[in-house]
């Protein structure tokens, strides 16, 4: 019978303390709305962290990259994350981008110990399988083809710290093109063609709320 009690004591125990978690996480959604435009404070972001650390299996936290960071495999790194990751994170990795600002969590400045501390399976993990409740896509593909190239991003990414002026200048012509301006770049081709002159802009229409 104590036994008993003693077990009935602590599942209310644990109901209680996720029943005030759970008021204290609508509280905080009733105040702050669910809008992404505020900052996380920092007890919100160190606790985000180390979820995402417990969640992410030890066996791929342990994982090295097979893959060495060469030139060229850094290059094929590089190439890819201007292709897919800079909306978000630019192509310095500081996330200082339209994209990347709105987010909530906001994308994180790569180049810093918070990224860079991560162990190689973490950053591999992060990015095959991507983090629930934030911007960031799963990429994983479950292909071998997708393996190699997550693991050439990883060591991109801890290439970061070190990239230069000249490597950033390069990933601009790798990063994706809205539709306006891949019609600008193919009528000054057709003009530098000897075509006809590109027309005028025309001016974008004023932005109205509620239509």
């Amino acid at each position: 019978m104590t036994l008993l009690r003693g077990s009935l004591a602590i599942i209310v125990g644990v109901l209680a303390i996720v029943g005030l978690c759970a008021l204290a996480g609508g509280l905080w959604l009733v105040r702050g709305g669910v809008g992404t435009r505020l900052e996380p404070g920092r007890t919100e972001t160190v606790a985000a962290r180390r979820l995402r650390s417990w969640a992410i299996p030890a066996a791929a936290r342990d994982l090295h990259s097979p893959v060495t960071a060469t030139p060229e495999i850094v290059k094929e790194g590089m190439d890819h994350f201007a292709d897919h990751c800079a909306s978000c994170h630019a192509n310095d990795g500081s996330g200082d981008t339209e994209m990347g600002k709105g987010l909530y969590p906001r994308a994180p400045d790569m180049r810093r110990a918070e990224t860079q501390s991560l162990s190689d399976g973490e950053l591999f993990y992060i990015i095959e399988n991507g983090v629930r409740l934030t911007g960031m896509p799963a990429w994983g593909t479950g292909t071998q083809e997708s393996t190699e190239a997550t693991w050439k991003l990883v060591q991109f990414v801890r290439h970061l710290p070190n990239l230069t002026d000249a490597e950033v200048e390069a990933m601009k012509a790798l990063n994706p093109k809205s539709a306006e301006e891949w019609r600008e770049e193919d009528e000054a081709r057709r003009f530098l063609e000897g075509g006809a002159e590109p027309a005028p802009k025309a001016p974008a229409p004023a932005h109205k709320h509620g239509g």
